[in-house]
Order: C-alpha cells, then structure tokens, then sequence
C-alpha cells in the first residue's frame, strides 16, 4: 500500500513528511481491515485502496491550500476524503459528517483516536444539521455522494462567503457541471475551475466552486424534495 500510495504522490507532485505518509498508510489499512467486519468500501486490494481512497482524497491538497481551514467532509463514509487530508495536513480542522452511525462511531471510537487525530463528528443528514452550521466552513468536500445539483445544495449552505465546495467526481464531471449550472447560480456559489487527475487508469475530477454570495434560508430542502425536483 504504501509503495503504490507513494508512487502516485510523486506523480502527481505531492510531497509529504514520511511520518505523515506513514499514517495516511496506516489509516487505510484499518479501513480494509475493519472492512472484514463492517461494510466500510467494496475496494478490499491495499493497492487499489492506495489509489482509489487515499490518493484520491490528496489531491485536494492541488486544488487549495488548507493549513489552518476549516473543514466539513459531507457523506465521509469510510472518512474519505477528510481523514487522509487531516493526516497530510494536521493544522486543518475537520468536521467529518454521515449519516451512517456504526462508520461514525469506529472513526470517533477506534480509528481517529489510534492515531491521535481530532475531529468533530457530526451523524445525521447534511440538511438536517445545515442551519446549526449554516456558512460556517471555509471549505465543503464530497465525494461520491450524490449528483452534482443535488450536492449543490446539501453541501453550499455550509460554506461561508468567500469559501469554498470542492465536488469530487469522475467522468461524468462535466456533464454534471452542465445539469447544476442552475442551482449553482441560485445557492451563491460560482464555478471556478475543474482540476483533473489521472489515478488508477481513470479521471478524476474536483469541481471547485466559489462561494460569492449567500445561500437563500429556504434551502436545502428535505431530500425528497431535492430528488423530486432538482434546482
């Protein structure tokens, strides 16, 4: 695991301390193990894992710098992409939020505290939670979590002006970008780039949108409002 994660950093030009690398290593291989107990990833090779979960979450680290933000990883299931990001980046504050309560509970309980990292844990549904901690975030990240209108508008009210959400996706990137160009618009955010890397033979993309104005009270609406009629 480690080989193949540190091949793929030197490729993609990111360059950590070797005790940072280390425990990023050390997160995934609990994740695999915990895995054989706990439905955690359908990823169980270590060098697929390397590539797919913890590589995949350090290219945020190319799209914005995060020493000393605030963060909120919505949908975090396994804690990608924001434990791996924490581990590279210590001075980053996470919030990791799922609605998911055994995954919540092995980071809380076993994961996070085996290598001595903090965190805020928040279990629940992104809108749920979004009024408490409404613009509160300097970034907002997801991954694999729902189409891009949709996650437009779970995850834009957490973001203050002048922040940042940073949507993780695959070849289908800019067809969604096309289909949440509305939506966008109507939550204050305002594309400003696609960054895009090639892991495991395939492009991946991080859709960075910028926070310029401010969400409207009445979103996010329930899910199934969401999913009923998109923005």
């Amino acid at each position: 695991m480690k080989e193949t994660l540190l091949a793929g950093m030197h490729r993609l030009e990111i360059v950590l301390p070797e005790e940072r690398t280390d425990m990023i290593v050390r997160f995934g291989e609990a994740v695999l193990e915990k895995n054989k107990v706990m439905n955690l990833t359908a990823i169980t090779e270590p060098d697929q894992a390397a590539e797919l979960h913890l590589l995949d979450s350090l290219t945020l680290l190319k799209v914005l710098p995060l020493a000393g933000k605030s963060l909120l990883d919505v949908g975090t299931g396994a804690g990608f992409p924001g434990v791996p990001l924490k581990l590279a980046e210590p001075t980053l504050r996470l919030t990791l939020l799922d609605s998911l309560q055994k995954r919540m509970r092995w980071l809380e309980t076993e994961a996070l505290p085996a290598l001595s990292v903090e965190a805020r844990f928040l279990t629940g549904r992104a809108e749920d939670f979004a009024k408490e901690h409404r613009e509160r975030f300097d970034v907002v990240a997801s991954r694999a979590v729902a189409r891009l209108d949709l996650l437009c508008e779970l995850c834009l009210p957490f973001v203050h002006r002048g922040g940042y959400f940073l949507a993780m996706k695959g070849a289908m990137a800019q067809e969604e970008l096309h289909e949440a160009a509305n939506a966008i618009r109507l939550l204050g955010g305002s594309y400003e780039r696609t960054e895009s890397f090639e892991i495991g033979g395939a492009v991946h993309s991080v859709i960075v949108i910028h926070k310029t104005g401010k969400t409207p009270e009445q979103y996010p609406r329930s899910w199934a409002r969401m999913k009923q009629k998109p923005l």
